[in-house]
């Protein structure tokens, strides 16, 4: 109400601005000597013109206009708003006042108009960016650089302007474009490219001005170009923090609040992902949900997401309580709408898998709930394969059951010639779900799997042990200088992942395009620089030696596999041949008693019955893709249960 009335007030000064210049008109049109009976004409004119402009004014809402924040685009909309009011006041005239009313009082009329009006918004924001600053002086603002000249770093010019108790001030631009040289953007100079920071700096030093900071402002640059500034920045000596990309944009108020800290999200630097969200919105939209796993770091943002698309129920199924009460948390003050349920639950347990399956006639489920560190795996086979296939059987089979309409598991490029027990559990998991049902036949749910690599920043990752070391003060260790693995963000991968759950028909196997793989070894290096540390010197990098079932490259799909385009060029469809149900159904059976008998060298075996191409116990060598590609061909070819 209170915001409400402020707009209407704003309409007061309009108005006198209109009546100033209609009289100015008059003034200019008489030459400053107004006959004493034109007094009569602009007394009417007052009367009859103004009313129809400030009618006009109010349709094009000029009174809800920011005068702190008008732009381009406010002074457009103003110009365009005085024409019609001129065309409706002269309309007006020549209706209720006559021919006798002078015509190019008319013209001068809407020039003076537009001139008071546009000067009047205009005149606070240059108070508020320009003059009060000035007036206050810049003793105890600090003093940054904007690395980038272009949209980003004009914004944040504009917001630290008119934001005083932001308390900074901006120097100059730092900008790698020739074309930009020795330019001004909103009166600040263009200072040079970013190889220039150094020398810049130590000049401002030796002027006894001391740059407190480099703001990188450029939200859309490669991983290579962040790669470049960040160097020039440190080269420099001055701390730097970078501005946000479009997505965190969106989920935010005010650009300056959002300037962080560098993250390895930056230096990676991978194009956006662009989705289909009418399609999500019709796969979830009014839909109920489930994710099992939903404490997880793939899960959980799972869950944060599917909850943008409007779900009938969301309902999330993890054994973790105290993650599940803080998610839970999470998601109600996010989302007040959101219908969630939470249910505490092992999928393990086949019987407390289809009771919830039962109870909430679920549409949708995303099967996140997995084991998935290497090293911890190969000690444990037992409960790897009980928690990622018998678990994941449990719930693709309620789901069969109970007539889902679409059963989305997710799986990891470890499933792909997979040298961990690890990933021979993930690629047995995918091949009961290409398989299902079990029993023949069809199905009413459509199953598909989502194959992707790493993600940055998940619990437990590298990112994350790196970050603990570096804190520590090292060393950072790393299995081999050669080892390179696929990256993505936690929201891109789960962004893919909803796009390709709205794909295909069943069986499939999306996999996503993971960009070029990262060598670990130079992911530290990024790393330690962003903490403002030397590598090598202050922090030791060491390399320990391949894991237990570690690989040096990983590989995205198998050699018998083809790759199918989808209409998302991020998205692709591998398909192979589909295990015969009956013979992955035998081989469960087998499984299970295996894991009765709690012996982890039958668990290995049976494994590798289901999955030939499984090399337990083996280390990654350069050589091995090509190995394990012979061994996926001839393994797919001897493969009995398998069509």
């Amino acid at each position: 109400m209170q915001q409400t009335i402020r707009s209407y007030l704003r309409m007061l000064p309009l108005l006198g601005a209109a009546v100033c210049a209609l009289v100015g008109a008059f003034y200019l049109r008489f030459e400053f000597a107004l006959p004493p009976e034109e007094f009569r004409l602009l007394r009417l004119g007052v009367l009859v013109i103004i009313p129809a402009k400030v009618l006009v004014f109010f349709l094009f809402s000029i009174h809800k206009i920011s005068w702190r924040m008008v732009g381009l685009f406010d002074l457009l909309r103003l110009a365009i708003a005085n024409v019609v009011a001129s065309v409706a006041g002269g309309v007006a005239g020549l209706l209720l006042i006559g021919p006798a009313f002078p015509r190019s009082v008319y013209l001068l009329d809407l020039a003076l108009c537009f001139l008071a009006t546009a000067g009047l918004q205009v005149s606070l924001r240059l108070y508020s960016e320009v003059i009060r600053p000035q007036a206050k002086g810049f003793q105890s603002q600090k003093s940054v650089l904007i690395y980038g000249a272009g949209g980003a770093g004009l914004t944040l010019v504009k917001e630290i302007r008119s934001n005083p108790k932001l308390a900074t001030k901006v120097i100059g631009f730092l900008d790698d474009d020739p074309l930009k040289r020795n330019a001004t953007v909103a009166g600040i100079p263009v200072l040079g490219s970013g190889r220039q920071a150094a020398a810049l700096v130590a000049r401002f030093r030796r002027d006894h001005r001391t740059i407190d900071e480099i703001i990188i402002a450029m939200p859309s640059a490669t991983g290579r170009q962040m790669r470049a500034a960040v160097a020039n920045c440190r080269a420099a000596g001055a701390p730097c923090r970078t501005v946000p990309g479009l997505g965190e944009l969106l989920d935010g108020k005010v650009l300056t609040r959002q300037i962080r800290e560098l993250s390895v999200n930056d230096l990676l630097g991978r194009e956006p992902v662009q989705i289909d969200e009418s399609r999500i919105v019709e796969s979830i939209g009014g839909n109920i949900v489930m994710v099992t796993g939903g404490c997880g770091s793939i899960g959980s943002e799972l869950c944060r997401q599917v909850a943008r698309f409007n779900p009938k129920v969301l309902i999330i199924l993890d054994q973790a309580e105290s993650e599940m009460f803080m998610l839970a948390m999470d998601l109600r003050n996010r989302y007040p709408s959101l219908n969630l349920i939470t249910e505490i639950g092992d999928i393990c347990r086949a019987g407390r898998v289809d009771e919830v399956m039962t109870r909430y006639k679920i549409d949708v489920i995303f099967h996140a709930a997995a084991y998935k560190h290497v090293p911890l795996m190969e000690a444990s086979p037992l409960e790897a394969a009980e928690n990622n296939i018998i678990g994941t059987f449990n719930v693709a089979n309620a789901a069969h059951q109970n007539g889902a309409k679409r059963f989305v598991m997710i799986s990891t490029d470890k499933a792909v010639n997979p040298t961990s027990v690890m990933g021979a559990t993930k690629r047995a998991a995918e091949l009961i779900v290409s398989a299902m049902p079990l029993e023949g036949g069809r199905s009413a749910t459509r199953f598909v799997s989502v194959r992707f690599g790493n993600v940055l920043a998940s619990a437990g990752s590298v990112v994350q042990v790196f970050q603990r070391q570096i804190a520590a003060g090292g060393p950072v260790t790393v299995t081999h200088p050669e080892m390179r693995r696929y990256f993505m963000s936690i929201p891109e991968a789960v962004q893919l992942v909803l796009q390709a759950s709205t794909m295909g028909n069943g069986s499939e196997i999306f996999v996503l395009d993971m960009g070029e793989p990262v060598k670990i070894a130079q992911l530290a290096r990024n790393m330690i620089s962003l903490a403002g540390l030397t590598p090598d010197e202050e922090i030791e990098i060491r390399y320990t030696g391949l894991r237990p079932g570690e690989k040096l490259f990983e590989e995205l799909r198998l050699d018998n596999e083809d790759i199918l385009t989808t209409y998302h060029d991020k998205i692709k469809i591998f398909r192979s041949g589909k295990p015969r149900p009956q013979y992955v159904a035998r081989w469960l059976e087998s499984l299970r008693r295996v894991l009765q008998n709690r012996n982890g060298a039958e668990v290995i075996t049976q494994l590798m019955a289901l999955v030939p191409e499984y090399s337990a116990g083996s280390k990654g060598n350069g050589n091995q893709t090509e190995v394990h590609g012979k061994v996926a061909k001839t393994g797919a070819d001897r493969h009995s249960g398998v069509v």
